[in-house]
């Protein structure tokens, strides 16, 4: 897969929904009902972190959930996009983006929304041929204000800001023209999913998936 398919890829991702969800998965138990209280409520794009030991499986769980399109996040490493692919993940998220992590998604054909900060690993990711990323961490990098300083001399390049985002400024990501949707983890809090409140959750998703864009 060449960076320019994997950021076509990512773009009809990341135009699911206005909002990503990104998941923490501790309980294992949680991952399939947690997939499906999402999608039932309009966020089918779900991103799975690899910051647990139930990660990889809860993908592998999460990947049968009709209409759901189950991703891995935090990739660093190789290897990480070895297993990622294996458990089923259709696409990778990734903090930031070395050479080594982009080559491994490109050989595993796994579209990849790689993270940059600043203008330069911009650049250097679009140099390479992606125009498709991930703003992280989007608040501690200047918010809304710093998205958008950096779409006017590169508004070639369109993000999902991710990072100290919540449905109180999610509005302002959205309102951008280079934003396509936001990531943030506050559609699954954890005390909803250790009670296994789904109708809570599919609430809270329809909440984040009428966010207008």
């Amino acid at each position: 897969m060449t960076p320019a398919q994997a950021s076509e890829q990512a773009e009809k991702i990341c135009r699911l929904a206005p909002v990503i969800p990104v998941l923490v998965i501790d309980d294992l138990a949680t991952a399939r009902p947690l997939a499906e209280a999402l999608v039932a409520g309009g966020l089918p794009a779900l991103e799975v972190t690899l910051r647990t030991p139930a990660a990889l499986e809860a993908i592998r769980e999460m990947a049968g959930v009709p209409g759901g399109v189950v991703g891995a996040g935090t990739l660093l490493t190789p290897q990480d996009v070895r297993a990622a692919k294996a458990a089923g993940a259709f696409f990778g998220v990734s903090p930031g983006a070395t050479d080594r992590l982009l080559q491994a998604c490109e050989d595993e054909d796994l579209p990849l929304l790689p993270g940059a900060a600043t203008a330069t690993e911009a650049m250097r990711l679009l140099e390479r041929g992606y125009s498709v990323q991930k703003f992280f961490p989007a608040e501690a990098s200047g918010g809304a204000p710093a998205l958008k300083s950096i779409g006017a001399p590169l508004p070639q390049i369109r993000f999902c800001p991710t990072g100290g985002v919540s449905l109180a400024n999610a509005p302002d990501y959205l309102g951008l023209a280079n934003t396509l949707c936001v990531g943030g983890s506050w559609v699954a809090p954890a005390g909803l999913v250790k009670a296994g409140d789904w109708d809570g959750i599919t609430a809270l998703a329809r909440e984040a998936a009428a966010l207008a864009r």
